[in-house]
């Protein structure tokens, strides 16, 4: 006789509990009521109090490497380094830009402030013609001058205390008279050498138009104790002509 078949157990079906209702605080995203004292959404994992949420963090915490989290209580010595940092920055391009930026400020003193003639207290020349010395320069007559032998003779004006050279006015020819001004040569180039009270010694090329009238050279050197006009390329040199310079003007801050 053959073995029986094996009968399966039949399932035992067990009744499914009630699901217990939940009452309390709805999620703001899904809408599902969480029990209290839940900090997130049972179902959505959304934080319950957005209010509750971590605050962002400040602007100097944005900036790498200061990104991470950092112990209670640093953040004072953080703040206290970056601007710390920041200070010798701008302490340092400071030292740099120095020269630059006073020297602004200065030619935007000259432009702003008047102007008053400064007196030399001594005037020499390296040659002069007999009856046009040097001193003629600085008379205020504009009908006298200085005559020198050709190009390369030099003047010198010394002052008696140094001071901020803003411009000179040069009055070329043997006078500012159209008709008087070319009876003479006259000189189209001059090198300045300008000595200041510490020693330093600035150049600068100064072009003269060939017509009558006054020249303006701006300068803004400080501290200036000493002028010497040397004669360049001349014209209308020919004959027993000299090379004339009726007027030399110069002017500090009033």
């Amino acid at each position: 006789m053959a073995p029986a078949k094996p009968v399966a157990p039949r399932p035992v079906v067990r009744p499914v509990a009630a699901q217990e209702e939940v009452s309390g605080v709805p999620c703001p995203v899904c809408g599902t009521p969480n029990p209290p004292g839940r900090r997130f959404c049972r179902r959505c994992a959304s934080p319950l109090d957005p209010a509750a949420q971590r605050a962002p963090l400040p602007w100097w915490r944005t900036i790498w490497p200061l990104r991470r989290r950092v112990r209670a209580g640093s953040g004072r010595w953080i703040r206290f380094l970056v601007i710390l940092a920041v200070v010798l920055a701008l302490c340092v391009g400071g030292f740099f830009l120095l020269p630059a930026g006073r020297a602004l400020f200065e030619d935007t003193r000259d432009k702003l402030s008047g102007v008053k003639a400064v007196s030399p207290v001594a005037v020499h020349a390296s040659a002069e013609e007999p009856g046009h010395p040097a001193k003629s320069t600085t008379d205020g007559l504009s009908n006298r001058y200085w005559a020198a032998p050709g190009a390369g003779a030099s003047i010198t004006y010394t002052f008696g205390k140094p001071f901020r050279m803003v411009d000179l006015i040069i009055t070329n020819g043997a006078s500012k008279e159209p008709q008087e001004y070319d009876r003479e040569a006259r000189a189209l180039r001059m090198d300045m050498e300008v000595t200041s009270a510490d020693g330093s010694v600035h150049h600068k090329e100064i072009d003269l138009a060939d017509k009558a009238g006054d020249t303006t050279v701006t300068t803004g050197i400080d501290d200036v104790v000493k002028v010497r006009l040397t004669l360049g390329s001349v014209t209308g040199l020919t004959g027993r002509r000299h090379v004339a310079l009726a007027e030399v003007e110069f002017f500090q801050r009033s």
